[in-house]
């Protein structure tokens, strides 16, 4: 069972976290000179295992891969010994300019070469194993030939890399283009699920879910945990909480639910 990094819990971390079994860290928060974060981040990896998250990579941009940023990804790996780094499959930047957002991209056999190639090169830039993660997305396009899931499959097994698997993104696109989520799952390579993201999100007045990670997991969102479980456990669990972040011991009990859910 693990927990996303955030500074609100710092000083509760030190207190200790009965349970938790590993961390995960937006790598970006990490990759500068300040000794602060840097210090901070050597007083966790002293106490639980850190996989590595980022929202930089760009993977399914057109800009070329950004290898200075690639090599001091490489230098927090070594240095923390992070087993595993992912990465969402979307674009994240354009002409050099990064927009501060997951944007989506038609779900395109013609776009698979393009993603394999980029990942192997993230990979093996990395020296570790790489996965991607599925997206939230609030649109299609009209040059979709694939399922997201036939294309997340065709990806993962041509880069040879792992999957991050988002369940509340499943849930939320499911709802916002009308497919059935428990599909999707049925699709999932899940000998390539290096663990699996559960997260809150907000039902607008207009039925759109928008992935908002300020809040605890949504019903149905549990539910499907239950069901990728089913098909695809064990697996790691983790929770995101990005906003109106509660107290951690309130985060920990979220998280911890999952044990019950999936008996």
């Amino acid at each position: 069972m693990g927990l996303g990094l955030r500074p609100v819990h710092l000083a509760a971390l030190k207190e200790g976290a009965p349970g938790l079994g590993f961390v995960e860290i937006i790598a970006e928060n990490f990759l500068g000179r300040s000794e602060l974060p840097r210090r901070q981040l050597r007083d966790i990896a002293a106490r639980w295992p850190i996989v590595a998250h980022n929202v930089s990579l760009n993977l399914l941009g057109t800009d070329p891969l950004d290898t200075a940023y690639l090599r001091r990804l490489r230098e927090l790996v070594e240095t923390h010994q992070i087993p595993c780094v992912t990465d969402h499959l979307c674009f994240s930047a354009a002409q050099g300019l990064h927009l501060h957002d997951l944007l989506p991209v038609p779900l395109s056999s013609s776009l698979v070469p393009w993603a394999v190639d980029r990942i192997k090169a993230v990979q093996d830039a990395l020296g570790v194993p790489f996965g991607i993660e599925n997206a939230s997305t609030y649109l299609r396009f009209v040059d979709d030939d694939l399922s997201e899931q036939e294309f997340l499959r065709q990806i993962v097994e041509g880069a040879d890399c792992q999957l991050l698997l988002d369940i509340n993104n499943v849930f939320v696109a499911s709802v916002n283009h009308g497919f059935d989520p428990r599909g999707f799952l049925d699709a999932i390579p899940w000998e390539r699920v290096a663990y699996v993201h559960l997260a809150g999100h907000l039902t607008r007045d207009d039925g759109l879910r928008h992935d908002t990670h300020d809040r605890p997991v949504d019903d149905e969102v549990w539910a499907l945990y239950r069901e990728a479980w089913r098909r695809g456990g064990p697996f790691p669990t983790l929770l995101e909480w990005d906003d109106h972040i509660p107290p951690l011991a309130v985060a920990l009990a979220e998280v911890k639910k999952a044990i019950t859910v999936r008996a």
